[in-house]
């Protein structure tokens, strides 16, 4: 491991990586390493307890809770979701179900459409980022957006969706989507770093997101001020490897559930993967993935059950941490 330590550090070199990297192989840490800066202005360094953003890797979060009201008999994966809509977003075909969202097979039109290709430094969104604190406040930018497809016809990743899925379990429940993902994911799993923090109130150990390798420009400006369903989550490395070691036990939900989540529902020839219901797959082996991308924001992590193997590399910049992590999984998954 000291080769692979010293192969990661001259890559993090060479690209400016600004992040940490961790790789654990049993349950224990073989590698964990902070590299750049968490604050630019003030020259803070990040280290392995910064809370970082992780974009959509937040999914796998909503998907867990969702499930977890599954398991309990409260909601089903063919409840419509016009069931818990009402008359909201007409634009959601009444077939379309809870298991169509999770499995991004909806056709929902898509609030941030990344089919339509765009630079994460665009300015994206259609209503103030400010305005966008609550699930409910998500509402404005997510209508009018038609549907792209009938249900279950195909892939298509969707964000709106996964907004979708959290307004549905807040109107399920009458319980905020972030205090519910804190209930039914973060405390069973033992995460004490994990949150849907304020891009405006960001904490000491919070890194603030940056456009560029270089400069002070942050992404503040780009994303709702506080995250929903499909992204938005602040973690730390510490708590993403928890995270892993926690569903695997079946400590978040029952092991039959990690299972059918895990069960590859399409294949995703264009990104040389497999998806489930909020977990990425590799491409043919039985590895669990979860990747966020965004404005100031890139994030992979996985976990490799057969090997006991899991891996995070977390950036507070755009694209930092896609170098890192083709090289550690290079040398991971061969």
């Amino acid at each position: 491991m000291e080769q692979l330590r010293a192969s990661l550090s001259e890559v993090a070199v060479e690209h400016r990586f600004s992040g940490v990297v961790r790789v654990d192989r049993g349950g224990q840490v073989v590698v964990a390493e902070p590299f750049g800066l968490a604050e630019r202005g003030l020259a803070v360094p990040n280290t392995l307890d910064t809370q970082f953003g992780i974009a959509s890797g937040c999914k796998g979060f909503t998907a867990l809770t969702v499930v977890s009201l599954v398991n309990e008999g409260r909601l089903g994966l063919d409840t419509p979701a016009r069931a818990l809509l009402g008359d909201d977003l007409p634009e959601v075909v009444d077939a379309v179900t809870v298991a169509d969202l999770l499995a991004h097979r909806s056709g929902v039109g898509d609030y941030v459409d990344e089919e339509a290709g765009f630079d994460a430094a665009d300015y994206v969104l259609t209503v103030p980022v400010h305005s966008m604190a609550t699930t409910e406040a998500y509402l404005p930018a997510l209508r009018g957006h038609a549907s792209k497809f009938a249900p279950g016809e195909r892939f298509s990743y969707c964000n709106s969706g996964y907004v979708i899925l959290a307004l549905l379990v807040e109107r399920l429940t009458g319980t905020s989507f972030h205090d519910l993902v804190g209930e039914r994911v973060c405390g069973p799993a033992g995460l004490r770093d994990t949150a849907f923090l304020r891009s405006d109130e960001l904490p000491g150990r919070a890194a603030r997101g940056y456009l560029a390798p270089d400069g002070l420009r942050s992404n503040v400006l780009h994303l709702p001020v506080r995250g929903s369903g499909d992204g938005g989550l602040y973690s730390t490395v510490g708590d993403v490897h928890a995270f892993w070691r926690a569903l695997f036990a079946g400590r978040i939900v029952p092991l039959p559930w990690v299972e059918e989540m895990v069960r590859p529902r399409s294949d995703v020839p264009e990104e040389s993967r497999r998806y489930g219901l909020g977990f990425w797959l590799h491409e043919s082996r039985d590895i669990a993935l979860l990747t966020g991308y965004d404005a100031g924001v890139s994030f992979r992590s996985g976990h490799d059950p057969s090997t006991d193997v899991t891996w995070t590399v977390i950036s507070n910049t755009s694209e930092g941490a896609w170098p890192v992590v083709e090289h550690l999984e290079k040398i991971l998954l061969g």
